[in-house]
């Protein structure tokens, strides 16, 4: 995700700063809601083009017609769970070479999984159940579609496996969507190639497990983050946030900040405010990466250069305006953008390492956030009212991206298991 700082306060509506879910009423709802902004762009002809590319254009109705047959909500909540799962399973098949590729799309493309998840949800939305239907019990439906179908509720990492190291990573939605429908985000492609595979080291094999986030600041601040990965952090052995950054390289965020720069996400709502967690009275304006950035930097890891990130932009104590730091943050400070920025690269990164150290485990785990290059397409089919959805450079740039993910990962074990020796 591009390190966006923008200090301009966004309109929207307003987010609970607590990490429950809202509250629904209770009265049954109208049968069907308006679609939501990010559905919304599902009838540009980009969007019905990568559905149909991939085959996952039928995900969507096969969901329709298993909610068209259920009876009851019991059994519309084990529909939406399946179906949910289903979706991400196929998603890390297709990108991992497993079944017919369905489609001419390229296999590692990201972006079927994340406009089949919209279609669902617009199904889902206006369903008209054949029984009373409250809102609340309509967002939980909604909820277990989101987690499943971005492997949260899918992760797997094995607590007895003697030998076997357990990595935990993490990616992103497509956005910035409103300016070119086509985009795919590198991190994304990389939790679906990378889910269940296992890595070798020196001292023995690593798994790893991963999910995907939505560009949404309401999930963020309703704790999806601390929810996803609280379970499995005591049982990990590393873990990395990863997002889309700055062009033509990769970055190892050294520090991140608490704070909200305003951008707007993929629902066109921005948030201009300190990061809303659990506890604020002991929340710290700054979390640091516990990853190897030294060795991770210095290893040969593929085509694009690898920078370990220090600059900050902080308010110092008794300051009244906001200061670039190239060497991290000074004591006392305010923050108002981490390394990887004030948008949700930077709030993911923040929200795992914050809960890194509140289970103790700052000094025994490896984690942070990495930033990927940009993922461009060729420059011949850059303009977005003119350009096809895919192109030989654009897939070539993701795989190679995707790549170094893998052997960043690599190195980062290496490190760690040398340190430990």
């Amino acid at each position: 995700m591009h390190c966006i700082r923008v200090r301009t306060a966004v309109l929207g509506l307003a987010l609970t700063a607590g990490l429950s879910s809202p509250t629904a009423a209770t009265a049954t709802e109208p049968a069907s809601a308006a679609p939501g902004v990010e559905e919304q762009r599902l009838t540009q002809a980009a969007a019905q083009e990568i559905l149909a590319r991939s085959g996952f254009d039928t995900a969507a109705p096969r969901l329709a017609r298993l909610l068209a047959a259920s009876p009851s909500y019991a059994r519309a909540r084990q529909v939406v769970a399946r179906e949910g799962s289903a979706l991400w399973r196929r998603a890390v098949d297709r990108v991992q070479g497993r079944g017919p590729a369905d489609g001419d799309l390229s296999r590692d493309d990201d972006r079927p999984l994340y406009w089949a998840r919209l279609d669902m949800t617009s199904r889902l939305r206006a369903w008209k159940p054949p029984f009373a239907m409250t809102e609340r019990r309509r967002a939980a439906l909604s909820d277990s579609l989101e987690r499943t179908s971005r492997g949260q509720s899918d992760i797997r990492l094995p607590r007895h496996a003697k030998g076997l190291k357990r990595v935990l990573v993490t990616g992103f939605d497509p956005f910035t969507l409103d300016r070119d429908v086509r985009i795919s985000n590198p991190s994304g492609a990389a939790a679906l190639a990378l889910d269940g595979t296992v890595i070798r080291t020196a001292d023995g094999p690593a798994r790893i497990e991963t999910a995907v986030f939505p560009v949404r600041w309401r999930d963020f601040a309703d704790g999806a983050v601390e929810r996803a990965l609280r379970p499995h952090l005591p049982s990990a052995d590393l873990f990395a946030t990863v997002s889309q950054g700055r062009v033509g390289r990769f970055d190892v965020e050294r520090t991140n900040g608490a704070w909200r720069g305003g951008f707007p996400d993929n629902e066109n709502i921005g948030r201009t405010e300190t990061i809303p967690v659990a506890d604020p009275a002991s929340q710290p304006q700054w979390t640091t990466t516990t990853l190897p950035y030294a060795a991770i930097t210095a290893a040969d890891t593929g085509r694009f250069p690898v920078y370990d990130h220090t600059d900050v932009t902080e308010i110092p104590a008794g300051g009244s305006g906001p200061v670039v730091r190239p060497d991290g943050p000074t004591p006392g400070s305010t923050a108002r953008a981490g390394g990887g920025g004030d948008y949700l690269s930077n709030e993911i990164a923040y929200r795992a390492t914050l809960l890194r150290d509140r289970l103790g485990l700052h000094d025994s785990l490896p984690g942070g956030h990495v930033h990927t290059p940009v993922l461009q397409f060729a420059a011949d089919n850059a303009d977005p009212a003119t350009g096809t959805v895919t192109d030989p450079q654009f897939v070539r740039n993701r795989l190679d991206i995707v790549a170094q993910v893998r052997a960043i990962l690599t190195a980062a074990l290496g490190a760690t298991e040398r340190a430990r020796d």
